[in-house]
């Protein structure tokens, strides 16, 4: 999914800063602020992070396609992996995102209904940048300044 607020292929960026003990605090270009923790408080953790991006992306491209013809009674998003330690370290495998998306009856709702499909597969395959980064993989460096 394309960022509205800044050109295509621009640089992303937020900033993240301790607050206490396994707690942080992430902040994006427009003062959003997000908590994160360690699994001891209620924050969201690294890997939830990750799958509330997974889910979210392809959730606001779904949402923005079906939403042209009508607009959803129901639309609900889960995401779930497997965490596993193996050779290869720490990882989640066996990514899933389950849509539970229901619109109202009637012509525009037979529509929203019939884009479903395409429109999921769409951001599967071409449209949602987080699930794009995990499927086709993309380098990380790390540096210490």
């Amino acid at each position: 999914m394309t960022d509205p607020t800044t050109p295509s292929g621009s640089l992303r960026h937020i900033d993240l800063t301790k607050i206490g003990a396994g707690r942080y605090k992430a902040t994006n270009a427009r003062g959003g602020v997000l908590p994160v923790g360690s699994g001891d408080d209620p924050d969201f953790t690294p890997v939830e992070l990750l799958l509330a991006a997974l889910a979210g992306c392809s959730a606001i491209d779904v949402d923005l396609i079906t939403g042209k013809r009508a607009e959803a009674t129901t639309f609900e998003v889960a995401a779930e992996g497997e965490k596993v330690r193996d050779e290869q370290g720490n990882r989640l495998v066996d990514l899933r995102i389950v849509f539970q998306v229901r619109f109202p009856e009637g012509e525009d709702g037979d529509r929203a209904r019939a884009v479903l499909p395409r429109s999921i597969a769409q951001s599967r395959d071409r449209l949602c940048t987080v699930g794009r980064t995990v499927q086709v993989g993309a380098p990380i460096e790390y540096v210490e300044t």
